[in-house]
C-alpha cells in the first residue's frame, strides 16, 4: 500500500475553504482506497505553517499514477493551484505492506 500525504499552505486564509472544496474534488476520483481532505488542527506547539492536508491510500504506485492522471486531478489542480502557497507531498510504502513483501520473499 502507497500513502500519499500532502500539504497546502494558502496565500490567503480567506481561500482555505476554497482550497479545500477544490481538494475535496479528488475524493470522487476511484483509484484510492481512503482519501480524506482536512484543515490542519494547528495543535503542534513548534510549527502550524500547513493549512491543509490531503491523506490518501493507494493499493501500489499504478493506482497512484492513476488517480493523477485522471481529468478530475487536473481540475482540481486548475482550482487549487492559483490559491495556495507551498504544496508539499510525500508518497511512501506502508510498513505493513513492506514487512509483507519481505516475509514473502523470505
Amino acid at each position: 500500500m502507497i500513502r500519499h500525504i500532502v500539504f497546502f499552505t494558502a496565500r490567503d486564509s480567506g481561500d482555505i475553504d476554497a482550497i479545500v472544496a477544490g481538494l475535496e474534488l479528488l475524493g470522487t476520483i476511484p483509484h484510492s482506497q481512503h482519501f480524506e481532505v482536512s484543515r490542519n488542527g494547528k495543535l503542534d506547539q513548534i510549527g502550524n505553517d500547513v493549512d491543509v492536508v490531503v491523506y490518501a491510500e493507494f493499493a501500489d504506485e499504478a493506482a497512484l499514477y492513476a488517480y493523477k492522471a485522471h481529468p478530475t486531478y487536473a481540475e482540481a489542480t486548475r482550482r487549487v493551484r492559483p490559491l495556495r502557497e507551498v504544496r508539499l507531498a510525500a508518497d511512501f510504502a506502508a510498513r505493513e505492506a513492506v514487512a509483507a513483501k519481505v516475509r514473502r520473499s523470505a
